[in-house]
């Protein structure tokens, strides 16, 4: 005998219901979303990182230092807080040699570069507080410091070697007659091995404008190009204080 059964009302429910269809797929939208949101946020970090706090700006900023108003575009000034017009202690920058330039998307290698000296000088501009400069201050005191008789160096440049107790262990003086002008005078820690230069082995500070004071630092990769660095910098600094960028209708020398 055959026996037949009533459809139970649980045969009409579905194995997957239309409310955890739509659960799932927002929950899917929201993830893909997600996803999007860290890929951008990602992107943008990582070009953000890939800058190290450098900028492709040209803005021009009016810096006051002391007495002195210097106008200087935003890719050669080295640290992004110091990006802004008005009044401040120092302001630091950095700029290619031989070219002077700040920086460029096409540059970003030289100025990223860990490894080797690279061609970049430092500068670090704030209000004068000696009345000489290095140049100055080479026969009142370095010259003090001197120890054993000088030696001559390449590129028309004396050596002499410091005191151990004159505070600056491992490191010397190069100086150079200058034609109508005081004696060029830097200090520079000479690498063992050319490989081992640094972007900052050698130190020299000059006085320019008013009263403000140009600490600049360079590579002893460089130091053959002593007499054109020294000059390019009073010119390049000595420039913006008369208000003008090449290129800007500004003021040029």
């Amino acid at each position: 005998m055959t026996v037949h059964t009533e459809p139970s009302a649980d045969d009409d429910v579905p194995l997957i219901s239309n409310r955890f269809l739509y659960r799932l797929t927002a929950i899917i939208a929201l993830l893909a979303a997600v996803t999007v949101a860290i890929s951008l946020a990602g992107r943008w970090y990582g070009e953000h990182m890939a800058l190290g706090g450098h900028t492709a700006s040209p803005e021009v900023f009016s810096v006051q230092i002391g007495t002195d108003t210097i106008a200087l575009a935003a890719n050669t000034i080295r640290n992004r807080e110091q990006r802004h017009s008005g009044p401040t202690e120092r302001v630091d920058l950095y700029l290619t040699w031989p070219g002077l330039e700040g920086y460029r998307d096409d540059l970003k290698a030289q100025f990223n570069s860990i490894t080797g000296p690279g061609h970049l000088l430092f500068l670090q501009l704030s209000q004068g507080t000696m009345t000489r400069d290095m140049s100055g201050r080479l026969g009142p005191i370095y010259s003090h410091m001197f120890e054993g008789a000088p030696l001559p160096a390449p590129h028309g440049l004396t050596m002499h070697r410091l005191r151990a107790d004159s505070g600056y262990r491992d490191e010397v003086i190069y100086t150079a007659k200058r034609d109508g002008m005081p004696d060029y005078v830097v200090r520079c820690l000479v690498p063992v091995e050319a490989q081992l230069a640094t972007g900052g082995d050698c130190q020299r500070d000059i006085r320019v404008g008013r009263d403000l004071s140009v600490l600049y630092r360079f590579s002893a990769a460089v130091l053959k190009d002593w007499y054109h660095i020294d000059a390019a910098i009073s010119a390049f600094v000595e420039e913006r204080l008369s208000g003008g960028i090449p290129g800007t209708g500004g003021n040029s020398l």
